[in-house]
């Protein structure tokens, strides 16, 4: 008997959220959504923080989530903009958490290297190989979604590799 794994990944932001859903089932992973969660910059932090939350949770509970993955940030040139995405974060922990979802975070480089081959690989390097993998996907405007399956990917080969078990 194969057991199935759905897994959450998500490229979070404050503006723009990209994110990915696969179900694994022994060897095999199967894209069931993707797609970027975006909100005006106009709406204040605190109603983007909101639907943030409440876009995640109907995900989770819709899809039958047991996994969520996620990339370990990096300060980047602006402070601001990290202790923001930090909220979102502290969002997705909290849902891990309420739902008893396992949370595997992965590298920038360790996500680029799984689904390229190489640890240096740029955005659209990752898109085009992801359009590859999943040709209904379609090229896209941001690279938030095509980050989120790639994240998202990552997590499920490495599942593959080594089951996660629920308890």
């Amino acid at each position: 008997m194969s057991t199935k794994q759905v897994i959450l990944g998500v490229d979070p932001g404050t503006i723009h959220a990209g994110f990915g859903i696969m179900q694994v089932t022994g060897g095999q992973v199967v894209l069931h959504d993707c797609g970027v969660l975006s909100m005006s910059s106009k709406f204040p932090l605190t109603r983007r923080v909101r639907m943030f939350h409440d876009f995640f949770h109907e995900k989770i509970v819709q899809h039958h989530v047991a996994v969520m993955a996620l990339e370990t940030p990096f300060l980047g040139k602006n402070p601001q903009n990290f202790l923001k995405l930090g909220y979102m974060r502290g969002i997705l922990y909290l849902l891990n958490d309420i739902h008893g979802i396992v949370l595997r975070e992965f590298s920038p480089s360790e996500v680029k290297k799984s689904v390229t081959g190489y640890g240096g690989a740029d955005k659209e390097q990752v898109a085009r190989l992801m359009m590859r993998l999943f040709p209904a996907l379609r090229i896209p405007e941001r690279y938030d979604m095509t980050d989120a399956v790639a994240v998202t990917l990552c997590a499920a080969w490495s599942s593959i590799r080594s089951p996660i078990i629920m308890r």
